[in-house]
């Protein structure tokens, strides 16, 4: 880990109002998975969000506004994550989101092919197709336009808007908790 963990009583007056807040909703959108240290501090992204909180406070904003205005089905987002986790190799965050795919019933066989970044066999229609955009944009360059065409024709212009930036968000997190090296709790 790069950026020390920061207990509550060391935060200044710029990072208070940010870890208020995003305890607050991480308490009840993220908890699944373990984020605290005993002592209060945030682990996980929101840690480093914390050390530049102008920056912490313009992700935690998306992150709350992606979460809040969700048109597309967990199960869907959960694909896409874990798809961009898998190929960012991000320990963290596939950590958190294992937890929260298997807190929502995703088998062991589905979630094992997604962290190894192979398509699992026993996808729905749309979760192939979260599979497949996602895949594709995490890779690089220009996303195929039989794959977006197939998206909209899926999900429609505004939750295929969401799975793009779904894909951006997670692999800004992934970039977060890769270039400061983000631990991965102990499972209890």
């Amino acid at each position: 880990m790069r950026l020390p963990l920061i207990p509550p009583a060391e935060l200044n007056a710029e990072q208070r109002p940010l870890y208020d807040e995003m305890r607050k909703g991480i308490a009840s959108n993220f908890n699944a998975f373990k984020v605290e240290r005993e002592d209060g501090a945030l682990m996980g992204p929101w840690n480093p969000w914390l050390h530049e909180p102008a920056i912490g406070k313009a992700i935690w904003d998306l992150t709350l506004a992606m979460t809040a205005n969700a048109a597309l089905p967990d199960n869907v987002r959960q694909i896409a994550i874990l798809v961009v986790g898998a190929r960012y190799n991000a320990a963290y965050e596939l950590y958190a989101h294992v937890a929260v795919a298997e807190h929502e019933g995703m088998s062991p066989e589905r979630l094992a092919a997604l962290v190894a970044g192979v398509k699992p066999t026993d996808l729905s229609k749309e979760e192939n197709v979260a599979f497949d955009f996602s895949h594709a944009l995490a890779r690089g360059g220009v996303l195929p336009e039989p794959l977006y065409r197939l998206a909209l024709g899926t999900f429609g212009q505004h939750a295929t808007n969401e799975l793009i930036y779904l894909v951006g968000l997670y692999a800004l997190v992934s970039t977060t908790l890769n270039g400061f090296n983000v631990p991965v709790p102990e499972r209890e």
